[in-house]
């Protein structure tokens, strides 16, 4: 991506955070550009939506890389949706993240755009156990829900909280009689940057 493209990007979620709404001209004149000159890098608004979309995701990946004991490709389930709800608890959150819903008439396309790349993260595979998938699946809707919560300032929860949430979560994936690995929790070792 160009530096050019990156400012487009970074003033179009500017603008989503200040309460506006993104269009070719809206985009165009936050970032300082002509609507033909935005228009060279993005053609439709939709592609500028979709990239939005890509940019957003693309932090979230780094952040949530950053959780992982081991390159995300050989990172177990648990231990994703373990990075997941940490970086959920730790990371900071506003109504540009929900740049995926920031268009009725997109909504459809960048709701799956956002689902295709978040899904390395958060999809389990069909093959675990039952109860162990019920648990991962529930600790990760957890985590949707508190960056949820922060992004749309609606019922956040308090820093003393968030250790007491983590802390269920924990006693949830925990259960070695669901557990199919050594029994060793998966983040030995790793926390969210917070005391447990």
């Amino acid at each position: 991506m160009t530096n050019s493209r990156a400012h487009i990007l970074d003033s179009a979620l500017a603008l989503l955070r200040s309460g506006g709404t993104v269009s070719l001209e809206s985009a165009a004149q936050r970032s300082g550009l002509t609507k033909p000159g935005l228009m060279h890098h993005f053609r439709t608004k939709e592609a500028l939506m979709v990239a939005l979309v890509d940019h957003v995701v693309d932090r979230w990946e780094r952040e949530l890389a950053d959780r992982l004991p081991t390159p995300p490709t050989e990172a177990s389930a648990r231990d994703r949706v373990l990075a997941y709800l940490d970086w959920a608890l730790s990371g900071e959150f506003d109504n540009a993240d929900l740049v995926m819903l920031a268009d009725p008439r997109l909504r459809d396309r960048l709701t799956t755009r956002w689902g295709q790349r978040l899904a390395p993260w958060i999809d389990l595979p069909a093959d675990l156990p039952t109860e162990v998938r019920a648990r991962l699946a529930a600790v990760r809707m957890l985590a949707d829900g508190v960056w949820l919560a922060d992004a749309i300032e609606v019922f956040p929860l308090a820093a003393d909280e968030r250790h007491r949430v983590r802390a269920a979560a924990l006693r949830l994936l925990d259960d070695p009689t669901d557990d199919p690995t050594d029994g060793t929790p998966a983040d030995e070792g790793r926390t969210m940057g917070i005391e447990r």
